[in-house]
């Protein structure tokens, strides 16, 4: 078993998914972060604002940035995570038009703003299946945030390229009810939409 809880052969699968897609996400059109935006804007319509924790892009992941100032205008509190050391869940951070950046571990940006605690989450990932299966960078942040704020909704997204037949699973893997990409809301057969 690895530190994460998986089998090594399932530990070692993920390591190739993860090379893999990012390869793929390098090659990714970046304009179709702003359909991923619209679709997870509609759906986000259905639920009265709240506060929603989101994330500053890194490298060639979709880019939020544009649903930040939407929802902000809208009456929703955007708090987007710091990643505190390893082992522990992210902490999130509320953000505004007008505040300033800080750098964060692992090449992340967070706000300085103060701690709050999400209603929604909008899960990045590296891969996706239409199980409802994510897989992250491995350091297992978002598991642990999950796991620690149940009462949280948590919504994935990704570029429809990140989708994949089928993600291993370890014992610590929860699928998403949802999944947004530029085409599509996937929502797995035993899931629900939030």
């Amino acid at each position: 078993m690895t530190g994460s809880g998986d089998l090594p052969q399932t530990a070692d699968d993920k390591r190739a998914i993860r090379l893999a897609m990012k390869t793929a996400l390098r090659h990714a059109d970046a304009s179709v972060s702003e359909r991923v935006c619209d679709r997870l804007h509609a759906l986000l319509c259905m639920f009265p604002p709240a506060r929603i924790g989101c994330v500053w892009p890194m490298g060639d992941e979709v880019d939020l940035r544009p649903l930040f100032h939407s929802l902000c205008e809208e009456g929703w509190q955007i708090l987007t995570p710091e990643t505190p050391p390893k082992g522990s869940p992210l902490l999130f951070r509320q953000w505004k038009p007008a505040c300033s950046m800080q750098e964060g571990r692992f090449g992340t940006v967070h706000p300085d703003g103060p701690v709050d605690v999400p209603d929604v989450i909008l899960v990045p990932m590296l891969a996706f299946d239409r199980r409802g299966y994510r897989l992250g960078y491995g350091g297992g942040y978002y598991d642990r945030t999950l796991a620690a704020l149940p009462d949280a909704r948590p919504i994935g997204y990704a570029f429809s390229v990140q989708e994949v037949p089928h993600i291993p699973v370890g014992p610590f893997d929860v699928p998403l009810p949802v999944i947004v990409t530029e085409k599509e809301d996937i929502v797995p057969a035993d899931g629900l939409l939030p």
